[in-house]
């Protein structure tokens, strides 16, 4: 009877492991599907809010490692309505979104911000103040306004916009983050950080720019005390910011932001002396990225490492 017993117990195992590694690679296989967006040419395509770029002349763009579930995805191209469909779970292959509605005033000032806002700050502002008369309720545009007004260091009137925006939509993640940043930028410690977390928990645990923001001010922190020789507090906010590094690389996925953070990522691992940590993060970076151009100067960084810990286990 005890020979039964232990045989059933085993035959349990086995099928519990059996059923669980079948549900694994299954998952597996959900969390690797791909699309390829078809619309306009040299639109660009936001997933989950992350920005995965622009499409080619052909009006398409392959985004990869999807993960599981039904996502939002967001279109815009100059000229054109922004359009904003959800992406089902079941969804991959080539996905199809018409944009053929003109853009209203309000809208077309507000592409032209976007476009002048890398390097045109005073113009932009311009433009987006004149989308947000046109629509006084524009919120993307208080979003952009608040943006360019942190970089050219008009703090103030950066979280006034942020304000606005927030009466639009209140507890929003986005503008939550862009304040956390604002803060940031004043050296307001206490609120950057208090911020960036009340921005992911309005974003339910999904929000890369704010995870990021809490990882940068961490290294920066630990920077600033390996600069004073603090390497006790360097090595704890080394700490923190690898732990904020981790999500905000997740979170990002395939899109181009990930290719920087990625890397930044695998610093915090070097500078506490972690190799092989740092080595599981270049990994998984060439895993996403395997023929980019930083990919030939990520493989050097590998080998690097692994060079050094072959001399640190020689007598």
């Amino acid at each position: 009877m005890r020979l039964r017993f232990y045989l059933l117990i085993f035959c349990l195992i086995f099928a519990v492991e059996a059923v669980s590694a079948q549900k694994g690679k299954a998952a597996a296989q959900t969390a690797a599907r791909s699309i390829t967006v078809i619309t306009q040419p040299n639109a660009t395509v936001w997933l989950r809010g992350v920005n995965y770029g622009t499409t080619d002349e052909s009006g398409k763009l392959l985004i990869r490692l999807i993960p599981a579930g039904a996502h939002e995805l967001r279109v815009r191209a100059d000229g054109f309505k922004e359009i904003t469909q959800n992406l089902t779970a079941a969804q991959k292959g080539e996905v199809e979104i018409p944009l053929t509605e003109k853009a209203d005033e309000a809208e077309l000032a507000f592409q032209e911000a976007e476009k002048a806002s890398a390097r045109e700050k005073e113009k932009a502002r311009g433009f987006y103040k004149k989308a947000i008369e046109l629509r006084p309720k524009y919120f993307e545009a208080y979003i952009g306004l608040a943006r360019v007004l942190a970089d050219e260091g008009f703090k103030k009137e950066a979280l006034e916009a942020v304000a606005q925006a927030r009466k639009i939509r209140p507890a929003n993640a986005e503008a939550s983050a862009i304040e956390g940043r604002i803060y940031k930028l004043e050296g307001d410690e206490k609120k950057a950080v208090e911020t960036f977390k009340r921005s992911i928990r309005e974003g339910k645990g999904f929000q890369p720019e704010a995870h990021t923001g809490l990882a940068l001010f961490y290294q920066e922190k630990a920077e600033l005390a390996a600069t004073s020789g603090d390497f006790q507090e360097e090595e704890i906010n080394y700490e923190e910011a690898a732990k904020w590094f981790a999500p905000a690389v997740k979170q990002l996925g395939a899109s181009p932001d990930a290719v920087v953070i990625s890397q930044l990522y695998g610093v915090v691992y070097e500078k506490m002396n972690r190799p092989q940590e740092a080595i599981k993060v270049y990994e998984d970076f060439l895993k996403v990225f395997p023929d980019i151009t930083e990919s030939t100067a990520v493989r050097s960084f590998i080998v690097q490492l692994k060079k050094q810990m072959s001399e640190q286990l020689q007598p």
